[in-house]
């Protein structure tokens, strides 16, 4: 069994009556059942966050280090975006 620690979380009333409800509807077993489930996420989303953010900094470096910059026609860019948003609105 993993090792439990306590400690103590300060919620809002309507979020502590949510957990409540979820334990006496029986979807969950404890309130602390239902923390558990919400750092579980937590770390997750946490750890997509790094890992999207490692892949920007690689591509970022890689653009840097690649050396090469032209000029772009912002307005250009601009109109291709939204052609590709127009076509994936449709895929």
């Amino acid at each position: 069994m993993p090792d439990i620690q306590k400690i103590s979380v300060a919620v809002t009333g309507d979020q502590l009556s949510a957990m409540r409800d979820a334990v006496a509807t029986g979807d969950y077993a404890t309130t602390s059942e239902i923390v558990r489930e919400a750092v579980r996420d937590w770390q997750l989303k946490r750890a997509q966050r790094q890992d999207e953010l490692a892949c920007l900094r690689q591509a970022w470096n890689e653009g840097k280090e690649s050396g090469g910059r032209a000029l772009f026609d912002v307005e250009e860019v601009l109109v291709r975006a939204q052609a590709r948003r127009d076509l994936s609105d449709f895929g």
